[in-house]
């Protein structure tokens, strides 16, 4: 907007609270059909026009009050990360416990994105076109995130007597729930919660293994595996005969 919400709400003296729910509802409107659009047409195939038609808002007064798709997308990326960032500091306040604070990190991260798949793919496809001061705020948000969950791996690691790599564990945490919009399907993965469950397993099981991790060491093969080596060898030749047979068809998987 041509000033912030901040600032449009300080003009309105008495009465405000109404004034401002209906304004941050109207807010959450326009953000959520300019997220389809981008989300649909990717931030640089979009236009103000698109934006306009979307959110039934006319061209002027989306110019008015926005005065570029780019801050379109700047309000979408802060609203969203404060949003999260902002539950999770409530939902962790009363919870001592190490693992059932990364429990409950994935759940918040994951009951908002679940239901904002859209949002998640924007935000993962166009985390670099904010320019011209727009990102430095959005990156301050993104880096608390970060620092929050590395926090919680310290902690994890300190409360087990672990060795492991506490930005490893964060990284692979987070490339594993920000991608969930490429393959996630209610009736197969069940609901935020279901898959919550699953991914606070996963990460806090794989850190235990990856302690006793040794990474430059070789062990000598033993002679079991050594004797494997054949049939692992056959697996992969007869994986690639069902790979090249007719009707076999492969599907790019983008990944982080």
């Amino acid at each position: 907007m041509s000033s912030s919400s901040s600032e449009i709400r300080s003009r309105r003296g008495k009465g405000a609270p109404a004034l401002e729910t209906r304004f941050d509802r109207r807010l959450g409107e326009i953000l959520a059909h300019a997220t389809d659009v981008f989300c649909d047409k990717g931030y640089e195939g979009a236009s103000m026009r698109d934006l306009s038609r979307a959110s039934g808002m006319s061209l002027a007064g989306l110019y008015h009050y926005f005065g570029s798709k780019e801050r379109l997308l700047y309000l979408i990326q802060k609203h969203t990360f404060s949003t999260i960032v902002e539950e999770l500091k409530k939902r962790l306040a009363d919870v001592a416990d190490p693992e059932e604070r990364i429990r409950i990190f994935v759940q918040n991260h994951l009951e908002y994105f679940v239901t904002n798949q859209s949002g998640l793919k924007v935000l993962a496809h166009e985390d670099e076109a904010l320019k011209n001061g727009f990102n430095s705020e959005v990156a301050a948000i993104k880096r608390e995130y970060y620092r929050i969950c590395l926090k919680l791996m310290e902690d994890l690691k300190r409360e087990r007597k672990q060795d492991f790599n506490s930005r490893t564990a964060v990284m692979s945490l987070f490339g594993m729930i920000n991608w969930i919009y490429t393959w996630y399907n209610p009736r197969q993965d069940g609901t935020a919660k279901d898959l919550a469950k699953q991914m606070s397993a996963i990460i806090l099981s794989g850190v235990g293994c990856s302690s006793s991790a040794r990474i430059g060491h070789t062990r000598r093969p033993s002679s079991k595996a050594l004797s494997s080596r054949a049939v692992r060898r056959r697996s992969r030749e007869r994986a690639r005969d069902l790979q090249s047979a007719p009707g076999t068809t492969h599907r790019a998987k983008r990944i982080l």
